[in-house]
């Protein structure tokens, strides 16, 4: 989500300190959701150990010699990691230079962020290193999707905002609606990378896996119907809550579809299950994002 939809008149009484770490934040934001697009075309394409060494690949910075498309992935895919993990040891400096002059909870937010984008590219040592064992893939989106959601909540935090105090319930909703989307993530991490829709469909083994990534569909479903419904039966409501709520139904709709017919064409099409993955992390961004606005809203979080 856009800043620009967000903010709301500032005058001239911003710190510009905190001005420039948000922006830092969101730019890294960005910067992770790509970084997921990426990891997940290069999993759907097969490139995972198109670099069998780590963390060059074929020991050199630019594999020039051995360059196609499945080494391009891989090697983009750890460039923009460590154009990520840079940002991340920025962020830390800035907050803790400016820490008299910024929210006290800063400076420890980004430390946090940093230890996870650290944990992040272990596990993506490990990914390689260890043949892309399931587990080690799956903790690898998870704790990306984590340090994710702590960028935007960090981002969020930053904001502008003035609400309305009409939220109460609805943070609470949108909270648990977010925390079912990142384990249904998490099923769908554990889905790709046991190729368990394959394994189901030709040799029925791992359609436990499957169905419980089909079956967790209707949980997260409600969780998301439940803030759109509330939002639109909330008089009052900040705009601002309202367009995201919105945004959720709209995602949540594209996300289904894109399920269904990645489910129908057996995963034989891939910008469409890249397309499933990075719909379910902007979902997942924008019920974080809509959380902590009305968690905000209700006065339940206090700036620093």
């Amino acid at each position: 989500m856009t800043e620009s939809v967000l903010q709301q008149d500032r005058g001239n009484s911003a710190i510009v300190p905190v001005d420039i770490i948000r922006r830092l934040v969101w730019k890294i934001a960005i910067a992770t959701f790509l970084l997921m697009a990426v990891g997940s075309a290069t999993r759907v394409m097969n490139a995972g150990l198109a670099c069998p060494d780590w963390p060059l690949c074929y020991g050199q910075l630019v594999p020039s010699q051995q360059m196609n498309l499945q080494v391009f992935l891989e090697w983009f895919h750890r460039l923009d990691a460590a154009l990520v993990g840079i940002s991340a040891i920025v962020l830390v400096g800035l907050s803790w230079w400016y820490r008299q002059q910024i929210p006290k909870w800063l400076p420890w937010a980004s430390l946090f962020a940093l230890f996870l984008i650290v944990f992040q590219g272990i596990l993506g040592g490990l990914t390689v290193t260890q043949l892309l064992r399931f587990d080690i893939v799956t903790a690898h989106l998870g704790t990306a999707l984590l340090f994710f959601v702590t960028l935007l909540v960090i981002g969020t935090s930053l904001l502008p905002y003035k609400g309305t105090n009409t939220a109460k319930k609805l943070a609470w909703i949108s909270l648990v609606a977010a925390f079912l989307i990142y384990l249904q993530s998490l099923l769908g991490a554990l889905v790709g990378s046991q190729w368990a829709l394959h394994q189901c469909l030709s040799e029925s083994s791992l359609c436990t896996v499957m169905n419980s990534h089909i079956a967790g569909v209707v949980p997260a479903t409600l969780g998301v119907l439940a803030v759109v419904i509330v939002a639109w039966r909330t008089a009052g409501l900040h705009p601002n809550l309202r367009f995201l709520a919105n945004v959720s139904g709209a995602l949540l709709v594209c996300q289904i579809a894109l399920g269904v017919a990645t489910l129908r064409l057996r995963l034989q099409v891939e910008p469409l299950t890249v397309s499933h993955q990075a719909i379910g992390a902007a979902l997942l961004a924008t019920l974080v994002i809509f959380s902590v606005l009305a968690w905000r809203d209700s006065k339940l979080v206090v700036n620093g």
